[in-house]
């Protein structure tokens, strides 16, 4: 049963930084029914962000993570307008090529400025400590990353719940034209959700190097495609399913290495996705809806 709790614990970490992207995909599919598949690669770039905040600038690891959030929200917006916005009226095909086209992009162009080579996150910018409880495991990291990644969940909730602004994101979800035609201006929608989505996945750019300690430019590829099975999982266009897929995904992983073989993690994720298309394809939370012919 300790072993157990103590790889549950481990899932959870790893699934709240799945669950951060995976909202990324989730809102910019609720909004305009894309797949982001560069999505990954601006979790690559927030971390960068971060790492460079830290050791260049000096900063501590919650500044480099709302710089990160800050630049990569601006990176969304330019991607949504350079990339997706000229193809908004173009089939999915199309901007689904665009989507990978801007993935290698970001990849390759920080492989151009940066080079491959990994760099380590500083030790002394996040000291690791270790608590002990009844003989489970948790370091600060664990904390941290949960703990940061909740929050982060709470408020995205309550912006989409409370604001004018987060009320007008589920409306142009349901019907862009009529969101229109009330007085919405789905472009300014359409960009605060990109912004909100690429946040996101910076800020769990900064906890991905935070808790594994190594980047490098093409570290976003796997995490970016676990998250998109994450929502798939959960109902990709559902903010709770992105969450419950993301963690469910993370603790997925964890009981397979810790019971099994952590060769075979990545072929329970993507076993999860062949499943989920095949028995319930509109995700966990997903309920099937009629289309009007």
């Amino acid at each position: 049963m300790l072993n157990f709790i103590q790889q549950l614990i481990n899932g959870l970490s790893l699934g709240a930084i799945y669950a951060l992207i995976a909202l990324g995909y989730t809102m910019v599919y609720g909004i305009i029914k894309l797949i982001n598949f560069a999505h990954g690669d601006i979790m690559m770039v927030g971390a960068y962000v971060g790492f460079f905040s830290i050791t260049l600038l000096g900063t501590n690891v919650w500044v480099a993570m709302l710089f990160a959030m800050l630049t990569c929200a601006v990176l969304g917006i330019i991607i949504e307008k350079v990339a997706y916005k000229p193809l908004r009226n173009s089939t999915r095909i199309a901007a689904l090529i665009t989507a990978i086209g801007v993935s290698f992009f970001l990849e390759y162009i920080m492989v151009f400025l940066l080079g491959a080579t990994q760099r380590v996150y500083p030790a002394d910018a996040f000291p690791t400590q270790t608590y002990h409880f009844s003989g489970l495991l948790m370091t600060n990291k664990d904390i941290f990353v949960i703990a940061s990644a909740v929050f982060l969940m709470i408020i995205l909730q309550l912006f989409i719940k409370k604001t004018r602004t987060g009320k007008a994101m589920r409306a142009v979800s349901l019907d862009q034209d009529a969101a229109s035609l009330m007085g919405i201006n789905v472009n300014h929608i359409i960009s605060v959700t990109f912004a909100i989505g690429s946040a996101l996945a910076a800020a769990a750019g900064v906890m991905y190097g935070v808790f594994y300690g190594t980047i490098n430019p093409l570290m976003g590829m796997v995490p970016g495609i676990k998250a998109f099975v994450a929502a798939v999982l959960g109902g990709i266009g559902i903010i709770p399913g992105a969450m419950a897929g993301g963690f469910l995904l993370g603790i997925l992983e964890t009981m397979v290495s810790g019971y099994g073989n952590s060769l075979f993690r990545d072929a329970a994720a993507y076993g999860v996705l062949i499943l989920i298309l095949l028995i319930k394809p509109t995700g966990l939370f997903g309920e099937k809806s009629g289309e009007k012919i």
